[in-house]
């Protein structure tokens, strides 16, 4: 498929995990490609670090290919909009940021955009969809075709390697009576309080 030097099979394991092909999906695959070449996969469950600016779709190809999931710890989500990607290994401290060339998302196809539009405001026709799907496909394969140096810019990654996940103990809210961990507890009015119930209360 394309430039990628990932096997096919290893393609279809993403897109499986995803549930369908994107241009976004596209993107996370071949930004873990610069993942796998410069800081390689986790050969332990902390070795490798990401950190991901965005919650778009790419972000399962980074867990898939790089090993890096919210539950082992070595995936950090920054709440930024951003198609950046950060990767560290810890044995040597070595880390990269790649990131997306506006150019990439920045000019969709006038097409694309219209029937999106539609798709929100009023639905699309069985043809409309069988476009939209043959329009975005074909954005799959151009960037699964292009050249790494012409998707991303990389650069060293800013700021210390982030520290190793800790297992924390947890407190029961005072209000909901929900086991919470400790360090999202606030207190208010002499009680624990879990983050809804914190806010709820903060509403009055």
């Amino acid at each position: 498929m394309g430039k990628t030097l990932l096997d096919g099979a290893r393609i279809q394991q993403v897109i499986d995990f995803h549930g369908h092909s994107c241009p976004g999906l596209a993107i996370g695959i071949r930004a873990a490609e610069i993942g796998l070449r410069e800081i390689g996969r986790a050969s332990t469950d902390e070795e490798v670090v990401a950190i991901v600016e965005t919650d778009m779709c790419g972000v399962d190809a980074i867990q898939v290919l790089m090993g890096c999931t919210f539950g082992k710890g070595n995936l950090v989500h920054l709440d930024y909009g951003k198609n950046a990607f950060s990767f560290y290994r810890r044995s040597d401290g070595k880390g990269i940021r790649v990131v997306t060339r506006p150019h990439v998302f920045n000019q969709p196809e006038d097409e694309i955009v219209r029937l999106r539009k539609k798709m929100v405001l009023e639905g699309l026709t069985s043809e409309e969809k069988e476009r939209l799907r043959a329009l975005l496909q074909a954005k799959v394969q151009e960037i699964m075709d292009a050249d790494l140096e012409d998707l991303f810019e990389v650069r060293p990654a800013p700021g210390p390697i982030p520290a190793k996940a800790l297992i924390l103990d947890g407190l029961v809210c005072d209000e909901c009576g929900e086991r919470t961990m400790e360090t999202r507890i606030r207190r208010f009015m002499g009680q624990n309080l879990c983050p809804p119930c914190f806010e709820k209360k903060m509403r009055g």
